[in-house]
C-alpha cells in the first residue's frame, strides 16, 4: 500500500524562489477543470515527458485524463517534464516532481503513465524518474515504487526504453486500458500491492513487457459509434502552443502514405458520427471556453461529410466567434471554398504537404501533388485574399529504382528548389517552407529502409536555404543531430537505450529543444558507438528480424513487403475503402469499423445560431466595470495570460460579451494596469463590454463559476454608455496606484513569511486616482488618508460619467 502523504504545495515549499526559474506558471497548477482526487483508492498520473505547453497541447494525455477520473475509485493528476532551472531548483531543495492537481509526489503514485508520441521525449523520462526518487531501471524498484506503464506511437518499438519501464500498452487507450484501470483500482480496494498489481498488468494481450513474446496493438473499434466524450479538462491557465479545443474528427488515415508511421500505426480509418462532432464541438466551447477548434485527424479533407460538416459548424457556432481549422488537408481533397469555410470566423493559412516534388518519387511514396494543382489553387486562392502559404519537403526519402542513379545535380534538394521557384513565378507569391530529415520508423514499408546521414543531409538543407532565401522565401530545417538521434531510438534495441542513458548522464535534456540538448556529449557517445549507430540506421533485407517483431500492429508482413516493392516500382495503392481492395490484414475480416458520417441532424445542443450584431460605428453598450483579486497560484500568470483566462471564462460563463471586428475577433476587455509576473493584488480594475444590459450580480456569480483558482471577481457594476458619448478607457483615466498599508512598495517581510510576499502590493483596493488637474477630478476627488494626494475611485468616476 503506497503513502500518498508525501505531496508537494509549491507556493508553501518554494515561495518567491518560483520567481528565479522560467515560466513559473507551468509548475503551480490551479486550471479550471482540475479533476484528479486525493481520496481515490488507485493513485495514477499522466506524465508528459515535455514541458507543459507542448504537454496541455497533447490530445492523448486530455483523453486518458478525462477517462481515468471518470473511473470510480481511481484518481488521474498530471506532470511534466521540467525545465532545467526548474529541476535544479527541485534537486538543490529535496523536493521530489509533483502532479499539478494534488501535489502528489510521482514516487506516491499506484501507476506512474508515460505517453511518449515522440522518440526525443524519452530522456526527459529519466529526468522525471530521477528527480522524483524513482529508480531509473526496473530491476531496482521495490514494492514502494509506482509501476511505469509507457504508451504511445513511440512505443510501438518499446525496445529501446525497457530498462526503464515496467510495461508498455501497446496501442489505442480507449480498447482495454480503462478496463484494466478499473481492474486495478478493484484490486487496491482489497488491498493487493505493487507485485499483484503487476501481474494483472502483464498478463494483460495488449501489453508488452522484456522478454515477452508477443503483444498485440489494442484497436478501438467502438471509435466510430461511441456517444461524443469530449476531452475538455483541465483547461490551461498559460499560453500552450496550440490553445484551441480538439475535436478528433477521424482516427486513422486512408491514404497509405509509404513514410507515414502513423498512417499505418492508426489503421484502420474510423471516422465519428457527425452529430458526434456537433457534440464535442459543443462541450469543447462551453465547458471548456475555446473559441478556436481544431478538426483533428491524419487527414481531414477524406471525412465523409466534410463539406456539409464545415458550414453547420459555422452556422451553430459563428454566433460565439468561434473559428475551425482543418489541420491536415492533403491537396487532391484541397477545396478553396472549403477553406474559405473554416476562415469565416477566422482566416486559415494555407499548408501543403508536398514531401517531395517529383512526381515518380511521389508515386513511390503513394502520393501525388502536381506543380500545377498547387499552383491553380494559389492563384484562386490569391484573389480571395491569400498573400502566401506554408510547404513542407523532406529529404532523405526512399526513390524509385528507375531514379536511384540520378546524378547529385539533379537531386532532390534541385528538385525542391526549382519546384517552389516555379511556383513563385507562377503565381507573384513568397512562401515558409519547412525540409525536414525522414526518419524511416517501424511498422511502415520504409521500416528496412537506410536513414541518410547526417553529413549529406546538412549539405543539402543548406543548398536549399541558400537558393531559396535570396527569392524572398522564408526556410526552416531540421537538425541533422536530432533526427540522428530520432533515428537511433525508433529503430533501437536496448543499446539505444543505453546510449540514451549515458548522453542523459552526461548532462542532456529536452533533446527536442535546440537550447537544451547537450550537442557535444551526444556528437561524442555516438562517435564512441559508430558501428552500432551505423548498424541500426543501416538498410537491411526484409528477411532480417526487426528488434520490434514481438509488437503486433495489425498489418501483415506480407503487405508490408507488397507497399516496399510498389515503392521501387512507383506504384500507388488505392485508399482504403468499403469495400476494401487491398488487404492489409488489420481488419480481420470485419472491414465494417469505418464508418459512414452519417446526415447532419439537429440534436438539442446549446448553440448560437443569430447572426453577429451589425458592425455600427458608435453603438451605445453597457460596460460592466469590475474589481477581481489575483492570489495564490494565479500570481504567477501573466497580463497576457489574464487576458486569455478571462476571454474563456466569459465563454464558460455563456456571457454574450462584445468582440472586437476583423478575422480575429477579441473580447473587449480592458484590464487597467497590467500586473508583472509573482506579484498578488486584492482589487485589480477591468471592464468588459455588453451589447444589452447584465445584471452585475448575475454577472459575478456566472464568472466566479468559470474561472480558476486564484482568480475572484469581488465588484462588479454597470453603466450604460449611450450612442455618441465619448467611451473613456480606464487607463485614460489611471493616474497613480493606491498601496494598503501593510504592503506597500516598502513593506519588509515578517521573519518566516513566504519571500514572493516582498513583491506583493495591493492595487486598487480601496482608491484609484484620476489625473489631479482634469475637470472629473474638480468633481469627484474624495479625500483619503494620502495627504499629499487626492483621489477617487473607478467606481465613483463612472458613475459621475455615466450614472
Amino acid at each position: 500500500m503506497h503513502d500518498c502523504s508525501r505531496r508537494v504545495d509549491p507556493l508553501a515549499e518554494l515561495g518567491g524562489l518560483l520567481l528565479e526559474v522560467e515560466k513559473p506558471a507551468r509548475y503551480t497548477g490551479g486550471e479550471f477543470g482540475r479533476l484528479a482526487r486525493i481520496d481515490a483508492p488507485l493513485q495514477t498520473l499522466i506524465a508528459f515527458p515535455d514541458l507543459y505547453e507542448i504537454g496541455m497541447s497533447n490530445q492523448a494525455l486530455k483523453i486518458i485524463y478525462n477517462r481515468l477520473n471518470g473511473i470510480p475509485g481511481v484518481s488521474c493528476d498530471r506532470a511534466f517534464a521540467p525545465a532545467p532551472d526548474f529541476e535544479k531548483l527541485l534537486r538543490e531543495r529535496g523536493i521530489p516532481l509533483y502532479g499539478l492537481d494534488s501535489g502528489i509526489s510521482l514516487k506516491s503514485l499506484d501507476l506512474l503513465l508515460v505517453t511518449l508520441g515522440y522518440e526525443l521525449g524519452a530522456g526527459s523520462v529519466l529526468t522525471m524518474l530521477d528527480v522524483s526518487g524513482i529508480p531509473l531501471h526496473c530491476g531496482d524498484r521495490s514494492g514502494e515504487d509506482p509501476i511505469v506503464i509507457a504508451g504511445g506511437p513511440a512505443v510501438s518499438n518499446p525496445l529501446p526504453y525497457a530498462a526503464f519501464i515496467d510495461a508498455f500498452w501497446i496501442g489505442e487507450a480507449e480498447a482495454g486500458f480503462f478496463d484494466l484501470a478499473a481492474e486495478l483500482a478493484e484490486l487496491k480496494k482489497s488491498g493487493q500491492g505493487r507485485a499483484a498489481l503487476l501481474a494483472r498488468v502483464t498478463a494483460n494481450p495488449h501489453v508488452w513487457t522484456a522478454g515477452k513474446a508477443k503483444a498485440v496493438r489494442a484497436i478501438d473499434r467502438d471509435f466510430a459509434e461511441r456517444a461524443g466524450e469530449a476531452a475538455v479538462f483541465p483547461v490551461a491557465s498559460m499560453k500552450i502552443v496550440h490553445s484551441h479545443g480538439a475535436v478528433e474528427i477521424m482516427r486513422g488515415c486512408p491514404n497509405g502514405c509509404r513514410f507515414c508511421h502513423a498512417g499505418f500505426w492508426y489503421r484502420p480509418m474510423r471516422q465519428k458520427k457527425s452529430e458526434t462532432v456537433m457534440s464535442e464541438t459543443a462541450e469543447m466551447v462551453q465547458r471548456g471556453g475555446y473559441r478556436e477548434i481544431s478538426l483533428s485527424s491524419l487527414s481531414s479533407g477524406d471525412y465523409a461529410n466534410i463539406g456539409e460538416l464545415i458550414p453547420e459548424l459555422n452556422r451553430r457556432f459563428s454566433g460565439l466567434r468561434v473559428s475551425f481549422q482543418l489541420p491536415s488537408l492533403k491537396v487532391s481533397s484541397f477545396s478553396l471554398s472549403l477553406l474559405e469555410q473554416i476562415s469565416e470566423t477566422r482566416r486559415s493559412g494555407l499548408t501543403f504537404a508536398v514531401e517531395t516534388p517529383n512526381e515518380a518519387w511521389q508515386r513511390s511514396l503513394n502520393k501525388t501533388v502536381s506543380a500545377d494543382s498547387v499552383a491553380a489553387i494559389l492563384r484562386e486562392a490569391k484573389k480571395h485574399g491569400w498573400r502566401g502559404a506554408k510547404f513542407y519537403f523532406m529529404i532523405g526519402l526512399p526513390r524509385p529504382l528507375a531514379a536511384k542513379n540520378i546524378a547529385e545535380e539533379n537531386g532532390e534538394e534541385n528538385a525542391i528548389v526549382d519546384f517552389i521557384a516555379g511556383i513563385g513565378r507562377r503565381t507573384g507569391m513568397h512562401f515558409s517552407i519547412n525540409v525536414g530529415i525522414f526518419v524511416p520508423k517501424p511498422h511502415t514499408p520504409y521500416q528496412w529502409a537506410a536513414q541518410i546521414e547526417s553529413e549529406k543531409a546538412a549539405v543539402k538543407l543548406n543548398y536549399i536555404r541558400a537558393k531559396l532565401k535570396p527569392l524572398g522565401h522564408k526556410v526552416s530545417v531540421s537538425d541533422p543531430l536530432v533526427s540522428l538521434v530520432e533515428g537511433i531510438l525508433s529503430r533501437g534495441d536496448e543499446r539505444a537505450g543505453a546510449l540514451l542513458e549515458e548522453v542523459w548522464r552526461g548532462g542532456s535534456r529536452l533533446d527536442a529543444w535546440q537550447e537544451y540538448i547537450n550537442r557535444e556529449q551526444w556528437l561524442a557517445v555516438i562517435e564512441q558507438n559508430r558501428a552500432l549507430v551505423d548498424e541500426l540506421l543501416g538498410a537491411k533485407e526484409p528477411e532480417t528480424p526487426t528488434p520490434w517483431r514481438s509488437i503486433v500492429s495489425g498489418v501483415s508482413d506480407g503487405c508490408m513487403r507488397r507497399e516496399r516493392e510498389k515503392s521501387e516500382q512507383a506504384e500507388c495503392t488505392a485508399p482504403c475503402t468499403e469495400p476494401c481492395a487491398d488487404k492489409c490484414g488489420v481488419c480481420g475480416g470485419n472491414t465494417k469499423i469505418i464508418s459512414n458520417a452519417g446526415t447532419i441532424t439537429h440534436n438539442g445542443i446549446r448553440t448560437e445560431e443569430a447572426p453577429l450584431p451589425a458592425n455600427r460605428p458608435d453603438p451605445a453598450i453597457w460596460r460592466m466595470l469590475f474589481s477581481f483579486c489575483k492570489e495564490g497560484n494565479a500570481v504567477f500568470h501573466g497580463h497576457l495570460g489574464m487576458v486569455e483566462i478571462f476571454s474563456m471564462a466569459f465563454i464558460r460563463a455563456a456571457l454574450d460579451v462584445l468582440y472586437s471586428q476583423g478575422f480575429n475577433p477579441l473580447a473587449k476587455l480592458e484590464i487597467v494596469a497590467p500586473l508583472s509576473t509573482g506579484i498578488s493584488a486584492a482589487a485589480e480594475i477591468a471592464s468588459i463590454d455588453f451589447a444589452e444590459k447584465t445584471a452585475p450580480a448575475d454577472f459575478t456569480e456566472k464568472l466566479n463559476r468559470s474561472l480558476p483558482e486564484g482568480i475572484r471577481i469581488i465588484r462588479a457594476e454597470g453603466f450604460t454608455i449611450p450612442a455618441g458619448r465619448k467611451k473613456h478607457s480606464l487607463s485614460s483615466l489611471l493616474w497613480g496606484f493606491g498601496y494598503d498599508g501593510q504592503n506597500g512598495p516598502d513593506y519588509v517581510p515578517a521573519a518566516g513569511e513566504k519571500s514572493y510576499r516582498q513583491k506583493t502590493l495591493v492595487q486598487g483596493a480601496s482608491v484609484f486616482s484620476l489625473k489631479r488637474n482634469s475637470v472629473l477630478a474638480k468633481n469627484i476627488i474624495t479625500p483619503t488618508a494620502c495627504p499629499e494626494t487626492e483621489w477617487a475611485s473607478y467606481f465613483d468616476v463612472y458613475r459621475f460619467l455615466y450614472g
